[in-house]
């Protein structure tokens, strides 16, 4: 074991502050992104908890997110026409006017009636799918019964995260752009941390006249024979549609989707000013404490250099000493934004953690660390072996 990392295990007290500025400094960078990552899988989660292996959109398009996607309904016949396509459904979507219903209680006085509050509403957006067996558009982890609770007339389902701004239960009846509609499922893992959503069939939605007849539709979602050959037959499509659309495998939207909600500028602003105030925040702390931690070590290095230990060496022990407490801010920084997420997860929230992001920040924390031992090096012109002798 090195000098320096049995020194930072036997005196971890003088270096806890560096320890936990780091540890600090990762958390809020983390933190931060997971909640725009988790943001954006929020939206996106019906789409990539689908069966649909292959998603066809314009050929402009770079997500669903960050630009028109949809195409023009002649599509779906030139689709079918692959060998391996079974199912091709259009993803179709709407939005209204949501307002809950207090049923009266006659057991209830007026005084309390009044302070239960008036009847909530809310603007919503509508994800639609197919009731069907097994159909495309189905989310893998939906159980049959809340399908076949939705294959009913005017029926809808919200996550567990709208039910508190939506005013509505499991049972609860609300209006929905004028008509009655019933709430027949509770969700979780599809979090409105933006935006509340329900969810309803494509027969409900026709139902309450939103149903989309136009000769355009929204992106297409493709379920093939064999999952595996996603990339043949995305290929096979794309060189099929002569530049009408473009194919994309689930993974490669996925990724596409996550990093256009990068592209949008505020959330750009607003990420680089926390890692900045992460990056000033980490410097300073670790930096006064590497420093202080080695002024109070300093007769030690005193010592060293009265052993024959050349200035080189001690400075190198500072270095190492550096990376040793980046290492372990990292380490620190992921368990507690790890704990963060699960607080999170346990309130509906999605903080999602990519080990992309991981890396790039924990990377980051040990060039913060190491930065700092080197601008406390000037601290070691004091281990002067004469000072042994006072």
């Amino acid at each position: 074991m090195s000098l320096a990392l049995s020194t930072l295990l036997f005196e971890w007290r003088r270096y806890m502050a560096a320890v936990m500025a780091l540890a600090l400094s990762g958390l809020l960078v983390l933190g931060m992104a997971g909640v725009f990552i988790g943001i954006g899988k929020g939206f996106m989660a019906t789409i990539e908890r689908s069966s649909a292996d292959v998603f066809v959109l314009q050929p402009g398009a770079r997500s669903i997110i960050g630009g028109p996607s949809g195409v023009p309904r002649r599509f779906i016949p030139m689709v079918y026409n692959h060998p391996d396509v079974v199912e091709v459904m259009p993803l179709d979507g709407s939005g209204g006017s949501f307002q809950s219903l207090q049923e009266v209680d006659p057991t209830k006085s007026a005084a309390d009636r009044a302070r239960e509050g008036a009847p909530r509403q809310n603007f919503v957006q509508a994800s639609i799918i197919d009731t069907t067996p097994g159909a495309v558009t189905i989310p893998t982890d939906y159980s049959p019964a809340l399908v076949e609770a939705l294959r009913q007339p005017y029926t809808v389902a919200i996550d567990e995260t709208a039910v508190k701004s939506l005013g509505v239960k499991l049972g609860d009846k609300a209006l929905y752009n004028g008509r009655t509609v019933t709430v027949v499922g509770i969700l979780r893992g599809y979090p409105n941390m933006m935006q509340q959503t329900v969810v309803m069939s494509r027969d409900t939605l026709r139902m309450v006249g939103q149903a989309d007849t136009g000769p355009r539709v929204g992106p297409l979602m493709v379920k093939i024979r064999n999952p595996a050959d996603a990339e043949r037959v995305v290929a096979d499509l794309n060189a099929a549609g002569g530049g009408q659309w473009k194919a994309w495998t689930r993974d490669e939207l996925a990724a596409a989707n996550q990093g256009a909600m990068f592209d949008e500028g505020p959330l750009i602003i607003i990420l680089g000013g926390v890692t900045f105030v992460g990056i000033v925040i980490g410097v300073a702390i670790t930096w006064q404490t590497l420093r202080g931690a080695i002024m109070a070590n300093i007769k030690e290095f005193a010592s060293l250099r009265a052993l024959g230990v050349g200035m080189g060496s001690l400075r190198w022990i500072v270095v190492e000493l550096s990376f040793w407490v980046g290492v372990v801010g990292v380490a620190a920084a992921v368990l507690l934004t790890w704990l963060v997420a699960l607080f999170a997860a346990s309130q509906g929230v999605l903080i999602a953690l990519q080990p992309d992001a991981i890396m790039m920040v924990g990377g980051g924390l040990i060039a913060i660390a190491m930065v700092s031992g080197m601008l406390s090096l000037g601290v070691l012109k004091n281990s002067q072996p004469a000072d042994l002798l006072r």
